[in-house]
């Protein structure tokens, strides 16, 4: 058997035996299905919301969930298995470093895409019963793509923290950090540049500021359809950028791929 094949099926497996894919489906499908039912709460109506607002919704939970979640699942990937001494052990079987890192990026990824895909898209088929079932799954489609992408991106980022350090407590504090600094520092930090210049910031510089966060190209690719009154704060104003949504498809991927390949470089290097 091919030996990344190998490598990703052990890690779906182990996925499976510490629950992590049930634990991820369930958080996905019971917090997306209260959303699309509950989600018109605010305007003093219960039942299922219109999908613009069910979209923007689960794009504000989909973007705090999906990193910390991938995050946690592949933090401890590499310094895990080097501190129980198994990492030594894998690599005198015939296989190369390149493919137990993509191994392992596989197996994990399929779990975070499966769990993706089965938790949401009971959602999707919630609200194909109330609205036009070819534009619930078209926005769907889209917005299940591209979590997929920002799961696969922040499991990227988790291998390089495991690749850096030589104690898990340190990958898994290293890894929180990251979290707090993408999803809540990171904007925090644009508004402040927002207001502190004088003469503000055009939309295009706003734009380019926001591609150096995984997290906000993930909302801008998905709130990018919507209706700009279902959007809030700069996120309004950067959705109606010159990036169009194959560009923003395309900074996903290589948003995946930069850190991957980084990851790549450091485990080739890296005495064990």
């Amino acid at each position: 058997m091919n030996p990344i094949l190998s490598v990703a099926i052990k890690e779906f497996q182990d996925g499976l035996r510490n629950r992590w894919f049930i634990s991820i489906t369930l958080i996905f499908a019971v917090l997306s299905l209260g959303l699309s039912y509950y989600g018109s709460v605010a305007s003093g109506q219960i039942g299922i919301a219109s999908l613009s607002s069910t979209i923007a919704s689960l794009s504000s939970l989909a973007v705090f969930l999906i990193p910390l979640i991938a995050l946690l699942l592949a933090y401890d990937s590499f310094v895990g298995e080097q501190e129980s001494g198994t990492l030594l052990l894998l690599l005198t079987y015939p296989i190369s470093h390149r493919q137990l890192l993509l191994g392992k990026f596989t197996g994990q990824g399929a779990i975070i895409a499966l769990a993706t895909l089965i938790g949401f898209g009971s959602a999707a088929i919630l609200l194909s019963t109330q609205s036009d079932p070819a534009a619930v799954f078209h926005s769907f489609g889209l917005f299940i793509a591209t979590a997929i992408l920002l799961g696969l991106s922040f499991i990227s980022i988790a291998y390089v923290i495991s690749l850096l350090v030589n104690e898990k407590s340190k990958a898994a504090g290293l890894a929180l950090i990251l979290w707090f600094f993408f999803i809540l520092v990171f904007d925090l930090a644009m508004l402040a540049v927002l207001v502190g210049i004088e003469d503000g910031l055009s939309q295009q510089q706003l734009v380019q500021l926001m591609l150096f966060n995984p997290a906000d190209i993930f909302r801008m690719v998905n709130l990018a359809s919507l209706d700009t009154s279902d959007v809030n704060g700069v996120l309004a104003i950067a959705i109606n950028g010159s990036i169009s949504p194959m560009g923003l498809l395309g900074l996903q991927i290589a948003w995946i791929a930069t850190p991957l390949s980084a990851a790549a470089i450091i485990f080739n290097r890296k005495t064990l």
